[in-house]
């Protein structure tokens, strides 16, 4: 039985296409949940056929979490991959949903919203990225997989960000394919 996806996304949407690509993943995307109106996976996602939403976050954060679990739990998902979503998760919702999340960096070095630039500031000559089980804090989850990825000594932000973007759209999926056979099948 197909296992059912939801991602949640609030960019362009290269991690979660790269997830729409991966025909051979025996999974159907049910849905791309985004807390952005104008993000281009919604784009990406409707093109493809997958039911979109936007919850976005108002001054009230705990209605908003209530509003993302709720929509969330409407698909009833196996897995929810976090593919750039730039929000925190409630426990509720990480104790609720398996979530996976990609990181752009080696955790548990760089967590949080600037890891490329906290490696290059760092002066690391290695860095890379990480995907790992979601809790309740800030990338600090069970690690699944990761790869590296050499900073080069011409490297800025864009330009590393990019050469790690590449290798975790393929990390992403082959993390995906590696635990599906562990999940079971959403029964509630």
């Amino acid at each position: 039985m197909r296992k059912r996806v939801v991602i949640l996304a609030s960019g362009a949407g290269s991690l979660a296409q790269a997830i729409i690509d991966a025909t051979d993943l025996d999974i159907q995307i049910v849905a791309v949940v985004s807390d952005r109106a104008d993000a281009h996976v919604l784009e990406r996602a409707k093109q493809a056929g997958i039911n979109t939403s936007v919850i976005s976050l108002g001054a009230d954060r705990a209605a908003w979490n209530k509003q993302l679990f709720d929509q969330v739990d409407q698909y009833q998902p196996d897995l929810v991959v976090s593919a750039g979503f730039m929000r925190i998760l409630s426990s509720e919702f990480v104790n609720t949903f398996p979530t996976i999340n990609s990181h752009p960096a080696l955790l548990p070095d760089f967590p949080g919203a600037h890891a490329v630039r906290d490696a290059l500031a760092a002066g690391v000559t290695v860095t890379g990225t990480t995907v790992h089980w979601v809790d309740d804090g800030v990338d600090t989850g069970p690690i699944i997989t990761q790869m590296e990825v050499p900073v080069l000594p011409n490297d800025d932000e864009a330009t590393l960000h990019e050469r790690i973007k590449k290798v975790e759209r393929g990390l992403i999926v082959a993390t995906i394919a590696l635990i599906l056979p562990t999940l079971e099948t959403n029964s509630r």
